[in-house]
């Protein structure tokens, strides 16, 4: 490890994989409601709690992830020590005593009725605060650093999350507007700005793990990114079909959605392309597998699954189906779990002053996980399918749909705890005490 201040990104993943955990728990007791909804009461635990918590819970552990990588990449991308040190160990505990206290409080009642962004006001505060201390510390030491595209996309990416939060404080009177700038926060972070942290720390393992030449990866950093926000923005208007807005949006919104599967294709490219002009043999298999397969599935969730679903003419009859479950669960998984996965696999071996450890564990697990979440988008796209029949052709009502899908919800538990499995083995792969015969003590160069 060449710089003593990326030891802050060890925090932040571990604190990554506790919520990681927490998320899969509440997903698959939401799974378990599917199927037999009287097993946990009602006044316990009531179904639309465990998916609020289920899904926030991803929304934390991804940030996390993505401010721990920031803390890793940043140093040796600009070949300096970290700003401050200390200033992100307080960011890391402030955010997650945040992140405890708003799942409590949704537990006890106390949560507001915007979707994914329930958090009261004075949270979203908080949420701000460590913000506004992550961006001074990442920024002041790239300003006195060396700059490069990764660091650069990197940025742009982590000020878009901060930017674009702050219309989640925004909460007019009339529920069309209301609706369109809600969408600001959760459409342009997933298919906007995030998609620029993906691909800059996509093309940082690339670098790392290939060998290859900085400025190829950059060439293709700048087509991902700009593919991302050319198609991500307009293609916001796919959310804007059935809201109250002008029926314009119908057009714009189909023909950018139609294109948002481009920037994704061009990962899976740049991936392939990279490992195979590289020919490193690089020792952390592991790292790589994740990284390989974060741009595949991240091209199958994000950009196959979300084009299904997004042309206006055939949202009219998914829309609210079991195929958005289908494309939510597999683009978040592919696009952005996976490649704090990835980073993760990579950086904890170095952060430890190891060689890459239980990497067969960690490969397992990646074959498990990923099984587990494939499994459960491709039941619940049959599900989808079968219910927009049912409704829109069949004519029955939802209730008497929902007891024909219960079949395809009793699979997708299936696939939750194959999902919950892959997860512990991930975790116990990272976490335990790598064998000393397989791992020696040795300190290895991040380029290595």
């Amino acid at each position: 490890m060449k710089y003593e201040s990326q030891q802050v990104a060890k925090l932040y993943f571990y604190g990554a994989l506790l919520v990681f955990a927490l998320q899969i728990a509440f997903g698959m007791l939401g799974a378990v409601n599917y199927v037999a909804p009287t097993l946990i009461p009602v006044d316990i635990l009531p179904f639309s709690v465990a998916r609020m918590v289920h899904t926030n819970a991803a929304i934390v552990w991804m940030l996390m992830g993505f401010f721990g990588s920031a803390f890793f990449l940043i140093p040796e991308e600009t070949e300096n020590e970290l700003y401050s040190p200390m200033l992100a160990k307080i960011q890391f505990w402030i955010f997650l005593v945040a992140a405890v206290v708003i799942v409590v409080g949704y537990l006890f009642g106390n949560y507001d009725g915007r979707s994914y962004l329930e958090q009261p006001w004075y949270l979203k505060v908080g949420i701000v605060i460590v913000a506004l201390m992550f961006l001074f510390n990442v920024s002041m030491t790239v300003l006195k650093g060396r700059r490069t595209v990764i660091t650069n996309i990197l940025l742009l990416g982590l000020w878009g999350i901060a930017v674009f939060f702050l219309f989640a404080f925004y909460q007019p009177a009339n529920l069309v507007i209301d609706k369109v700038f809600w969408w600001w926060v959760v459409h342009l972070w997933v298919e906007g700005v995030w998609e620029l942290v993906l691909a800059a720390i996509l093309a940082f393992l690339m670098i790392k793990l290939t060998g290859i030449d900085r400025e190829i990866v950059e060439k293709w950093v700048y087509i991902i990114a700009g593919t991302a926000l050319f198609t991500g923005i307009l293609g916001t208007g796919h959310h804007y079909y059935w809201i109250g807005t002008p029926g314009y949006w119908q057009w714009i919104g189909s023909i950018f959605s139609a294109l948002e599967p481009l920037p994704f294709f061009a990962m899976v490219v740049f991936a392939f392309m990279m490992v195979w002009k590289g020919g490193r043999n690089h020792p952390n298999k592991a790292a790589l597998l994740w990284s390989l397969g974060c741009a595949v599935l991240a091209f199958f969730g994000a950009g196959v699954w979300g084009f299904l679903h997004t042309l206006s003419f055939v949202n009219y009859y998914t829309h609210g189906t079991q195929v958005t479950a289908a494309h939510g669960h597999l683009a978040f998984y592919g696009a952005y779990a996976m490649i704090n996965l990835a980073m993760i696999s990579y950086a904890m071996p170095i952060l430890r002053g190891t060689a890459p450890y239980n990497q067969l564990l960690n490969m397992w697990s990646f074959w498990t996980l990923s099984g587990g979440v494939v499994f459960m988008s491709v039941v619940l796209t049959f599900a989808g399918v079968l219910q927009t029949h049912l409704e829109h052709v069949m004519g029955m009502d939802f209730m008497e749909v929902q007891q024909q899908l219960l079949l395809f919800y009793w699979m997708r538990l299936i696939g939750g705890v194959v999902t919950a499995i892959g997860a512990v083995m991930f975790i116990a792969a990272i976490v335990m005490r790598p064998r000393e015969e397989t791992a020696p003590r040795a300190r290895l160069a991040p380029a290595e």
